[in-house]
């Protein structure tokens, strides 16, 4: 019984089952990146910070700070919209074609993908209407970002760990597959 269900959690998701995951996390991403960025565009003016009344405090800390980006994480390359555009579409579609020509995935695969992509759109929907990224999270003197920002950095964090985890588990494979075979 325990082997059987180890069989079915090892096994890759159905084709539709994977594109249900990646988009559906996409979708999410995307829309409360835009949601987000449209709360802040709406309510704090742009250059200026904001924080709930009475936690004036926090500020050094942590604030809602509208800024317009016009260059990539951390500000780097300002006013490279017409590298950033096909690069971003290039790269968004280069992740989906790797991640379904992979021929063993799991499920956190395609989350990681959904992550990943949503992020990129939700910023790339920004240069293309606006002609920048509208940029509100500040955290200390890191630099300042958005929902599509910290979509794609938790994907590149969630495929570093099951890189990982595979290589880890790939290693130990032999190990155990000969203590099996000698017993």
């Amino acid at each position: 019984m325990i082997n059987e269900e180890m069989n079915l959690q090892d096994k890759k998701p159905p084709r539709t089952r994977r594109f249900l995951i990646l988009f559906l996390v996409a979708g999410a991403v995307i829309a409360l990146d835009q949601f987000a960025k449209w709360w802040v565009i709406q309510n704090i003016p742009l250059n200026t910070s904001w924080l709930p009344d009475g936690l004036d405090w926090l500020s050094p800390y942590a604030r809602l700070l509208h800024i317009k980006n016009t260059g990539a994480s951390f500000g780097m390359f300002q006013n490279a919209n017409y590298v950033f555009i096909p690069l971003t579409a290039l790269i968004a579609l280069g992740v989906l074609y790797y991640v379904f020509t992979l021929e063993h995935s799991n499920h956190w695969m395609w989350v990681a993908a959904g992550l990943y992509f949503g992020g990129a759109v939700g910023n790339l929907i920004d240069r293309l209407l606006i002609g920048a990224v509208t940029d509100f999270v500040s955290v200390g003197t890191f630099y300042i970002f958005n929902v599509a920002d910290a979509s794609i950095n938790i994907s590149v964090a969630l495929l570093v760990l099951l890189w990982i985890t595979e290589h880890r588990a790939s290693q130990l494979a032999p190990t155990i597959d000969s203590e099996t075979t000698h017993e």
